[in-house]
């Protein structure tokens, strides 16, 4: 598993909010759910997208647009967003601009609002609920908006837009695992594209030495490694490895083991009710000390205390 096959397995939608937008001009509709992570494409029209710390990104019919962080932001028609927005959009409800309830008839359907049934701009939007210190690791990967251009809706987003208007049996995890394949596929291609920045560890994965090292730390993170134990593995030096992985990844490749194994521990910590002891042999720790010890060390609290704090919903669980 190399490490964006690895965050990609945590951020898995489970009962996203998808919802599909009819809009005639003029119009915006405002995102202030706090979700750490949305997808938004025109199937027809094009819009805006306009967050409110950074300069408004345009968005044509087919392009998939992936909007990190939970800082509320609009898309509208036009890039001033100038607009009354047509409506807000909530963690657990929808309201018109000045909080009130909206109207009836800004629903048209299932999973479907907007202002007119025959618009001329289409937006389909699905939402994330991401939580945890390994999905923090993709967000933190990611710019505040990001946009792949297609010429047209592919295949995912046409059936995409099929099932979001169907109520069949199943349907939230048709629609979930649709959402995951169109980021999955999105993300994918950004991270390729000259303009994207992708981070060190996902440029790094090209490289024969350090991606291998990458890739066996992901697939088997209890392993007890070493550099010398990587070295071997790859067909190299030490004095290479470390280097090679140091200058590509920005991390020592035991630094990096250090950190992946702390995120794999505290999702676990925070997720399930194992105990401490067999976390830490799950993540490559001997013992629940070793693993108290380099969790106190880098996270500043004890893990009992990350379980707690995620029971009590003080961080992402």
């Amino acid at each position: 598993m190399d490490p964006l096959a690895g965050l990609l397995h945590e951020v898995r939608s489970n009962g996203a909010l998808f919802s599909r937008n009819f809009l005639a001009p003029p119009w915006s509709v405002r995102y202030a759910d706090g979700t750490p992570l949305t997808l938004l494409t025109m199937l027809r029209g094009t819009a805006w997208i306009v967050p409110g710390d950074a300069e408004p990104v345009a968005l044509g019919p087919g392009d998939v647009a992936v909007v990190a962080g939970t800082e509320p932001f609009a898309v509208a028609d036009e890039p001033g967003a100038r607009a009354a927005p047509l409506y807000v959009v909530h963690p657990d409800r929808c309201t018109a601009a000045d909080g009130k309830d909206v109207s009836d008839d800004v629903y048209l359907g299932l999973r479907t609002c907007g202002n007119c049934a025959d618009g001329p701009s289409v937006l389909l939007t699905g939402s994330y609920r991401v939580d945890g210190r390994v999905s923090e690791r993709l967000l933190g990967a990611l710019p505040r908006v990001l946009v792949v251009h297609h010429d047209e809706p592919g295949p995912i987003l046409e059936l995409a837009a099929l099932e979001i208007s169907r109520d069949d049996p199943g349907q939230q995890a048709v629609l979930d695992r649709l959402l995951d394949l169109l980021l999955l596929s999105t993300l994918r291609e950004w991270f390729a594209r000259p303009e994207a920045d992708p981070p060190a560890w996902y440029r790094a994965l090209g490289d024969p030495v350090a991606g291998r090292a990458l890739r066996l730390i992901h697939d088997r993170p209890a392993h007890p490694w070493t550099v010398a134990a990587l070295a071997e593995e790859t067909g190299v030096s030490r004095a290479t490895l470390a280097r090679r992985f140091t200058d590509l990844v920005g991390r020592p490749p035991m630094a990096y083991l250090t950190d992946w194994r702390l995120a794999l521990a505290a999702d676990l910590l925070a997720r399930t009710d194992a105990t401490v002891d067999s976390i830490a042999r799950k993540v490559g720790y001997r013992s629940a000390f070793g693993l108290s010890v380099a969790f106190k060390r880098e996270c500043g609290i004890r893990p009992s205390d990350h379980r707690a704090a995620a029971a009590s919903g003080a961080v992402g669980g």
